[in-house]
Parts: structure tokens; C-alpha cells; sequence
């Protein structure tokens, strides 16, 4: 075995680095007449981007890591700019899985820019944390005077289906949005690594399995308000922050999460939310 694939343990004995995934993309749409265009593209690793045809002015991007997941030593890298007066819906064909980690840990960073006259919808499908798992990713978004987004991350933690109930894994979450260079929005999540009694805590997450970040740069931001907390009713909060919408839900599992957020972002968005989310 090549010395390069081998790693030495505190005993002295060697045994084999694992493999780990590298992926980066990154995107720039332009308008050109009433639609969207792809301008630039570059795409390396194990991340992929698909835009599927649609009968709409706005562009689809659809993030794909042929991985099958995240562990720790991961990293991936994603990259968004939108010309002014460009529509661009960004989001992943499934479901982001978070395995457990044997060591370090799998970092995402999502960096998003936008002219002015634009709209950006960044609406990932659900990251499910496994136990063990431990996952740092940050996002930043670059906007000009003018232009629009709609930023979402929902996440379940375990495997719902099989029962799992995380004890031990670390979520870390860093949210920077700035308007002509200007900080308006700042927010840093940490939970972990005794994830099971943070999350149970009241002034945690009181207990649930599912909770989602949502934050609407707009002007149509004040007036959505009301009708926002009807939509979410009891399942969480919304606040109007530097007249930015910034909105938290929770839900005891992902299915009921969804049913929250689905009619939630279909009222948010300036475009029809991707059909990948309903398959």
C-alpha cells in the first residue's frame, strides 16, 4: 500500500486513511430577455449540478453529492452568483445524510451572492443527522440594494423511521447576510455534543426531532408577517430583524415538519417550489 494511504495510530501501528469525499461547485445565472440563463458552471468532485427544464422564467439548480453522504473529514464547497434581474431556486435532490464520524468532522460551506433586481430562493431538502454524526457548515450571502432571497435549512435529527434517538452528535450552523456589504443578519447555532439533553431541554428544542431556520430578505417581508404566524401557528416564530422575516420551526418528526414548511415557502417564494421536493 502506497505510503500515502497509510496513517500511524498512537502504538506505533499503521492502518489505512480512509477515503474521504471532496466536492465543490459553482454557478452564475444571468437574465437575458424575460428568462434565466446558465452563464458559468464548474463542478468538481463528488458534487454535481443539474438544472432541469422548466416552463418558467426563473432557473433551477439542483445539488447533487454522489457520495451517498456526509462523515467527517468531508467537505464540500458551494457557490452562487446572480446577475441582476436573475431568478435562481437552489436545492439538492434528496435528503443530506450525516453518517456517524470515526474522526474530524464534515464541513459544508455555501457562499451566495446576488445584483441588484435578483431572486434567490437557497431551499435545500432536510439534512438528517445520524448519531454520531458531526457536521460544521456555514453560509454567506452577499446581497446588492435590491435584490431578494429566501433562505432555508431544515433538519432531522436521527432516523425517524427506525426509531434512532440521538444521544451523541454535534450540529454547528453559521448564518452571515449582508446587504451592500452591511451585516444585517448574524446566527450560530451549536448542538452537541450531548445533543440528547440539549435538545430535550425546554429552552431547546423542548423535546423535538425536527426543526427548521428560514430567513426572507424582501420588501414584501413586513407585510407577510401576519399571515406567516398563521401558517406556523403554535409550531413556532417569526420576527421582522433589520426588516428582514427571520422564522424557527419545530415539529416532532420530519413528516410533520414538511407539512408546515411546504405551504410555508410556497408562500414565501416568488417561484413554485421544486418538484424534486414532492417525489
Amino acid at each position: 500500500m502506497p505510503p500515502s494511504l497509510l496513517a500511524r495510530c498512537d502504538d506505533g501501528a499503521e492502518t489505512a486513511a480512509l477515503q474521504r469525499a471532496r466536492g465543490s461547485a459553482e454557478a452564475r445565472v444571468r437574465r437575458l430577455g424575460e428568462r434565466t440563463k446558465l452563464a458559468d458552471l464548474r463542478q468538481e468532485g463528488c458534487l454535481k449540478l443539474r438544472f432541469p427544464r422548466l416552463p418558467q422564467p426563473s432557473i433551477e439548480a439542483v445539488l447533487i453529492n454522489t457520495s451517498g453522504g456526509l462523515t467527517g473529514g468531508d467537505r464540500l464547497t458551494q457557490v452562487f452568483h446572480l446577475d441582476a434581474g436573475a431568478a435562481l431556486t437552489v436545492t439538492t435532490q434528496a435528503c443530506e445524510r450525516v453518517y456517524r464520524a470515526s474522526g474530524g468532522q464534515a464541513e459544508v460551506a455555501t457562499r451566495l451572492s446576488a445584483e441588484s433586481g435578483a431572486h434567490l430562493a437557497y431551499l435545500p431538502q432536510e439534512t438528517i443527522l445520524f448519531e454520531g454524526g458531526v457536521l460544521s457548515r456555514r453560509l454567506d450571502v452577499d446581497l446588492a440594494e435590491g435584490a431578494e432571497a429566501l433562505l432555508c435549512e431544515p433538519v432531522i435529527l436521527g432516523r425517524e423511521a427506525m426509531g434512532e434517538t440521538l444521544c451523541k452528535a454535534f450540529l454547528a450552523d453559521r448564518w452571515r447576510v449582508r446587504i451592500a456589504g452591511r451585516l444585517v443578519y448574524a446566527d450560530a447555532l451549536r448542538l452537541g455534543p450531548d445533543i440528547a439533553r440539549i435538545t430535550a431541554a425546554a429552552a431547546g428544542l423542548g423535546g423535538a426531532r425536527a426543526f427548521a431556520s428560514l430567513l426572507l430578505v424582501s420588501p414584501r417581508a413586513e407585510a407577510l408577517i401576519g399571515e406567516v404566524r398563521e401558517i406556523i401557528s403554535d409550531r413556532g416564530g417569526a420576527s421582522l430583524v433589520e426588516g428582514c422575516l427571520v422564522i424557527r420551526l419545530v415539529a416532532e418528526g420530519g413528516f410533520a415538519l414538511r407539512k408546515t414548511l411546504v405551504p410555508l415557502l410556497n408562500r414565501l417564494a416568488i417561484a413554485p417550489l421544486p418538484r424534486i421536493w414532492s417525489l
